[in-house]
This record gives C-alpha cells, sequence and structure tokens, in this order.
C-alpha cells in the first residue's frame, strides 16, 4: 500500500494566504488532493501543516489522525517530507506519494497511472514520477527504500538530491497534464492557472 502525504506547511508569504485554502473546483486545493489521491492502494493519507495549522485544520474540518504538524516548516519542503515520512513509521507502505499544495492542478486518472506504473516497475524502479513535454513534475512516488535517504537528504537540495542520486531507478510517465509543472506560489500564477 502506498502513502500520500500532502505538503501544506509553508508560509505562503507570496501568495498572501495559505495555499492549502486557496479555492479549485468547488474545494481547497487540500481537498481536491485529498480526493485526487484517494485510490484502492492508498491506505494513508497525511496532510503535513505547519504556518497556520490552526486556521487550516480548523476550515477544513481534516481528522486528528490525518495531519502532521511540522514544528520546522521554515526549513523548507523537505522537513514537511521527512516530518510525513516520520509519521509513517507504524504504517506499512510500499512507498510514498509525494503530493507539494503548490501544485495542485493534478487529476485522479493521472494519480493511477503513476500508482500502475509504480506497481508495475516497483521492485526495478523505486521513484515514479510525470513529465510534461520534457520537464519533470509532481506528485513523485518514492519506494519505501528511499525513506532512509530522504530523512537524510541536505536541506539546501532536498528530495531532488535523491532523484539526482539515483537515475536509474526513476521511471519518467510521459503526460499531457500541465499541472504536473505549474507551481502556484503567487496571486499572478494563481489567476494564470485556476481562474
Amino acid at each position: 500500500m502506498l502513502a500520500a502525504l500532502i505538503l501544506a506547511a509553508g508560509e505562503s508569504r507570496r501568495m498572501g494566504s495559505p495555499k492549502a485554502l486557496l479555492p479549485y473546483q468547488d474545494k481547497t486545493f487540500v481537498e481536491h488532493l485529498l480526493e485526487v489521491t484517494r485510490h484502492p492502494r492508498v491506505s494513508v493519507q497525511r496532510v503535513v501543516l505547519g504556518a497556520s495549522a490552526a486556521a487550516i485544520r480548523e476550515r477544513l474540518h481534516l481528522a486528528e489522525g490525518s495531519v502532521v504538524v511540522n514544528d520546522q516548516w521554515e526549513l523548507g519542503q523537505l522537513s514537511s517530507i521527512q516530518a510525513g515520512i516520520r509519521s509513517l513509521e507504524d504504517e506499512p507502505t510500499d512507498g510514498a506519494m509525494i503530493c507539494p499544495v503548490d501544485h495542485p492542478l493534478v487529476s485522479a486518472p493521472l494519480v493511477a497511472m503513476l500508482i500502475d506504473e509504480f506497481d508495475r516497475t516497483g521492485a526495478q524502479r523505486g521513484i515514479v514520477l510525470p513529465v510534461y513535454r520534457g520537464k519533470r513534475g509532481h506528485p513523485v512516488i518514492f519506494a519505501r527504500r528511499f525513506y532512509d535517504q530522504l530523512l537524510a537528504a541536505p536541506n539546501d537540495k532536498g528530495a531532488r538530491a535523491i532523484v539526482w542520486q539515483n537515475p536509474s531507478e526513476i521511471r519518467e510517465i510521459e503526460t499531457s497534464e500541465e499541472g504536473v509543472v505549474l507551481n502556484i506560489n503567487d496571486p499572478d500564477a494563481y489567476r494564470k492557472a485556476v481562474l
């Protein structure tokens, strides 16, 4: 089984309000990511919060067990990945799908395609990621055997360091969904992508 880790701990300084709560198709970014990552192979969904954790939790009515609070969110995205992975200690997961909240415009069929590829090649390829027009995007699935590497990765390079260090372990999945590479970090990017 897989875990879906939705990373929503950042301060959203450039956006001016929490990205987790931005509306998209009658839901928030977090609710959309929770919906598209509901899959028979996903046994655990965790939302990693940090800045504005109380407000986000209250607004979204997130179940207690589905939330991980990253007290070190100021250290960047890797610290949220690490907090999410540490929360999986007692969960029998084969891997974790990393879903940053600033890359929300992905679909359930895309998630299913990534999971199918992970299941098909999991023994040989430990990292599955989407590619749009030659550019790698999100979400990314890391096999469980990479958890220790992710926990030990350098903050300045983040999870990318694990991808760079393991080129033979990567399976790229071509997609026509531009959302995998759209980083929605400020109001202008949000207007262009969503409104």
